[in-house]
């Protein structure tokens, strides 16, 4: 099956051709036609899968027809992250550039009057986050009574940053003849609340079981032995020097190194940048156009190392990404699943490495459980944690 046999328009047909694509992921050939129908929309997929062109461009086909009016958006699309609005913006462009549709993008860190001014004109899409829409709409910068399509992305991760409030606020303002499409990459009980709550008879999409990993991506397991676990410091420096090594045992054409708390995010880049490394940090207390620059100069190869929190990366949409990176073990499973997920995209190999020591079993254990495989151990071999060979203990 190919985008030509979706029902998706000449205008759109073009603009994916020119994006370099031809076949559909099974995400966009589930989703597209019900959404060009009309029917609400339950996806669950986790990340990698082209979930966002799966709504992007129906809405484009949809929203070519009819106009937007000053302060009354047509369509919204809430997500829980700034770089990923970006990202949705960026989809828009890409695939919008036949057809004259207007958008907003609602986000913290830039300026509310320009986005006001913006919103006076008339836009066709309004991609925001929940707490700036909300600021927005408190001030009676919009409307939101003539939106016609909602779109709830990545509700998984509104539920971990504590939006579900405000997404519920946001919907109770919306008219409810309306169409939804709810994704989220794991349907926990909460998450499936609200979906029974938000939508109507709708067309349920699952691409891959809830929270498993992709087979495109190796995986590999360091356990990094200590004998003083109050020796934090140590700790923390045989896990920067394993990092280094293992580096410097691979290809790594580019990386993502994910930290649990962001001093720690500084230090580790610290520490390669001492030993030669091309990186750059991305974390929640960096400015907006900071985060934005940085995120570009990754995307075009200025920046080989990205040591990044969690949610900073969250926006992060590269196809050829070779490497993934936990210093830390994620303190919860499913983040395991969205790190390790932005390598091994788009058909193509990944390699994750996650550094452990025992401490860290129950949370080793929780992942095993929510993904249903053991992550492949690897042993540190050598007479010091600076010259080691990588032994495969057990095949992936």
């Amino acid at each position: 099956m190919s985008f030509s046999d979706l029902g998706l328009s000449e205008e759109v047909l073009k603009a994916v051709s020119d994006a370099g694509y031809s076949d559909p992921t099974p995400i966009q050939k589930s989703a597209i036609p019900h959404v060009l129908m009309g029917r609400d929309i339950l996806g669950c997929a986790q990340t990698g899968t082209g979930k966002t062109a799966s709504f992007t461009l129906p809405m484009i086909d949809i929203l070519a027809s009819g106009r937007a009016r000053a302060r009354m958006p047509r369509t919204l699309i809430l997500e829980p992250t700034r770089e990923l609005a970006a990202q949705v913006a960026e989809n828009f462009d890409t695939y919008g550039k036949y057809n004259k549709l207007t958008k907003a993008l609602i986000i913290g860190g830039t300026s509310m009057d320009e986005q006001t001014r913006v919103l006076d004109k008339g836009v066709d899409v309004l991609i925001a986050t929940p707490g700036r829409l909300l600021d927005l709409f408190d001030r009676g910068g919009m409307l939101l009574n003539d939106v016609k399509i909602l779109v709830i992305d990545e509700a998984d991760r509104m539920l971990d940053m504590g939006f579900i409030p405000d997404v519920e606020k946001i919907v109770s303002l919306l008219n409810k003849i309306r169409q939804t499409l709810f994704f989220s990459a794991t349907m926990p009980p909460e998450i499936k609340r609200l979906a029974d709550a938000f939508l109507i008879n709708p067309k349920e999409i699952t691409v891959a079981r809830p929270a498993t990993t992709s087979k495109n991506i190796e995986q590999h397991l360091v356990m990094i032995p200590h004998t003083n676990k109050r020796d934090l410091s140590g700790l923390q420096k045989a896990k920067r020097d394993a990092l280094r090594q293992i580096i410097g045992q691979e290809t790594v054409k580019n990386a993502l190194i994910f930290c649990n708390r962001k001093r720690d995010v500084e230090i580790v880049h610290k520490s390669l940048q001492k030993h030669g490394y091309n990186s750059a940090t991305l974390h929640g207390d960096m400015s907006q156009p900071a985060r934005m620059e940085t995120m570009a100069k990754f995307k075009a190869d200025e920046i080989a190392l990205l040591v990044c929190s969690d949610v900073a990366a969250r926006g992060l949409d590269i196809d050829d990404l070779s490497h993934v990176f936990n210093f830390d073990v994620p303190m919860h499973a499913e983040d395991y699943v969205h790190r390790i997920g932005r390598t091994g995209r788009a058909g193509k190999t990944g390699r994750s490495f996650t550094l452990a020591w025992r401490e860290d079993e129950k949370l080793l254990d929780a992942i095993n459980k929510i993904t249903g495989d053991e992550i492949p151990l690897v042993k540190l071999r050598g007479s010091s944690m600076t010259t080691f060979d990588i032994v495969v203990l057990s095949a992936p």
